[in-house]
Parts: structure tokens; sequence; C-alpha cells
């Protein structure tokens, strides 16, 4: 994310609305480690999901309280290490996985800058993910970067994560309904930051 102002105005967020830009983001992450479990049968995706239903709900239930130091124990127990498979996918799925563990490390640490950088994180993913898929057409790097930039994955993940800056601007006072409101939006969308898409019965 380089546009213009983009970080300046997330700083500028109180730190509720900083929780919530990066739970949707970490949100949108989720069936990357879903898709990864489903076809390695590694790890749990049920504890990242119960997880981001707790985190959604500490914003604006503040008698919720997270045992944190648990939470990343579980998280820990599910983080898979790339060496040990050879499919692309183990890669988004290892940064879901290590966007939750920043989140709760930023709430143990009540560093908001660790926060924000959850944004840096998901564009990270998508620029990685469209580097596999148009790297080799490039010799230099700057083009590639020049390439990455203008795939319309990236441009996608831009535009996305400056309408929902716009949308955490727009509430300062994060109500139960506002919040479940875009939960809820952002998985019955079920699509991930690079395109992955789970289908949930329930």
């Amino acid at each position: 994310m380089t546009k213009v102002g983009f970080f300046k105005r997330l700083k500028t967020l109180n730190f509720q609305q900083k929780k919530l830009f990066a739970i949707a983001l970490c949100q949108r992450m989720l069936p990357n480690y879903q898709l990864f479990a489903e076809v390695s049968e590694f790890g749990n995706a049920a504890v990242l999901d119960t997880l981001l239903q707790l985190l959604w709900q500490s914003l604006y239930d503040n008698k919720l309280k997270i045992n944190i130091e648990a939470q990343l124990v579980k998280l820990e127990e599910n983080t898979p290490e790339p060496n040990d498979f050879d499919m692309y996918g183990v890669y988004p799925a290892l940064d879901a996985v290590v966007a939750l563990t920043s989140f709760l490390g930023a709430l143990q640490s009540k560093i908001e800058e660790d926060i924000t950088n959850i944004s840096k994180l998901s564009s990270s993913t998508v620029a990685n993910y469209v580097e596999t898929l148009i790297g080799d057409e490039f010799a230099s790097e700057e083009a590639l970067e020049d390439a990455i930039f203008a795939h319309p994955v990236m441009q996608q993940e831009r535009e996305l994560q400056m309408s929902l800056l716009e949308i955490v601007e727009d509430n300062p006072e994060l109500d139960a309904d506002f919040v479940k409101a875009l939960r809820k939006e952002i998985v019955m969308d079920g699509v991930s930051n690079i395109g992955v898409s789970i289908i949930e019965n329930d």
C-alpha cells in the first residue's frame, strides 16, 4: 500500500478503530489458511476462526476477556513450517497465522503500530502471490515490482484496504450493530486477499 496519505490516515485512527481495521484484514486472510488446512491436512482452521469471532466480539463487548497467552499457544500449535510442505499455499496460510499472532502481541504490548502493520502484511501476501504468477517474465527487480503493483489482484487489495479505511474513519464509535454488520459482510463475501474462496455450510 503506497497510496499517498494512507498510512498517515491509518495512524490517526483511535485504538478501537485500528483494531477493527486489522481484525477485518485478518478475517479476509482466513480462507487462505482454511484451504491450506483442508488440502494439506495440517492444522485446525477452527482455532483461527474461533479467535477471530472473539476478537470481533471484543470490539463491542467490554466484559469479554481473551486469554492472550492461551490463544498464542494455540496459534503456535497450528503454525505451518514452510519447509515441511511442497505447496505454495503454505505461505499465505502462514501469513494468516502471523497476522493474528502479531495482533495478539500488539494487544499485549499496546504497540499500536504493530496493529497497523497488518495492513502491510496483507499486501505482502498479495505481492508474493502475484510474483509467483508473473515472476519469471521480468528481467529486472524494478520491472517486477511495477508489474506486481499494477496487477489486478494487487489493485483490488489496495482498493479494498482504502475502502475499509474510509468505512472505519466514518465510524469512530464502534457499536455492536456496525461491527456485526461489517463482520457479516466480510464472512459472507468469503473471498481472501488472494482470491481464495471457501464455501461454508452453516
